[in-house]
């Protein structure tokens, strides 16, 4: 068996895992948000404004974190008041279904409402692997360029929305969002894009809306859908 073969043998092995983790939580009512984005993008400060305004307003989340070492993000996402666990991957630069799932086993809490998944922070390998999301989320802050979309096409390919972050930096950066936007619809025509700031909080209101909208199963269809077998989807008009 040669290597691409290989390859596709392990992808195949996932995609099924996936696809029944993603009915037993479904079943169970939880919905399971996949964040990726590259190291520094400012998804664990984002995601925990988002974990704290969920539990604001007494919606069950929980969170699942993910780092080749330590457990700082779980230290910090806990600061929110949700569940939270760390997954350490030993090395490992993406995660897959078995894990989620090994994690999940015992631990998540029953009246969980929405499962955030921060995968490790890597925006090639994850984009090939389905974790039983509902929602795949891909973040970019405003320091990493406009042309990212461009560079990392299966990861914006695959997302049902798109998070711009620290957009304080914006002007400082030289950061020309409307190249960006360009670039994004380019290989995923019709996505939405959010705006964020994690020093502020203003997105994280609308990343938890998107989350809870979800399902619904009211999802844009990106040209490489994660689970292209999963739920239904319907396109979204891009956002301003």
């Amino acid at each position: 068996m040669c290597r691409s073969d290989v390859k596709q043998a392990v992808l195949a092995k996932n995609d099924d895992l996936a696809a029944e983790l993603r009915g037993d939580l479904a079943r169970q009512g939880v919905t399971v948000v996949n964040l990726l984005s590259s190291p520094g993008s400012g998804k664990t400060e984002l995601l925990g404004r988002v974990l704290a305004r969920a539990v604001e307003q007494g919606i069950p989340v929980a969170a699942l974190t993910a780092d080749l070492a330590t457990e700082n993000d779980a230290v910090r996402l806990a600061r929110s008041g949700a569940p939270v666990q760390q997954l350490l991957t030993d090395g490992l630069c993406h995660l897959e279904a078995r894990q989620v799932r090994a994690r999940l086993t015992g631990w998540l809490p029953a009246d969980t409402s929405v499962l955030f998944v921060e995968n490790v922070g890597n925006l090639v390998c994850p984009a090939a692997y389905d974790l039983g999301e509902t929602l795949r989320v891909v973040l970019m802050a405003v320091t990493e360029g406009e042309d990212k979309p461009l560079k990392y096409p299966t990861a914006f390919g695959s997302a049902h929305l798109i998070v711009i972050t620290k957009t304080d930096l914006a002007e400082p950066a030289g950061f020309d969002e409307a190249a960006f936007r360009t670039n994004v619809h380019r290989v995923n025509p019709g996505v939405r894009i959010v705006r964020s700031c994690a020093r502020t909080g203003s997105g994280a209101g609308t990343l938890l809306d998107r989350a809870l909208a979800a399902r619904d199963g009211t999802l844009h269809r990106p040209p490489l859908a994660p689970h292209p077998h999963g739920h239904h989807h319907t396109a979204d008009a891009p956002a301003v």
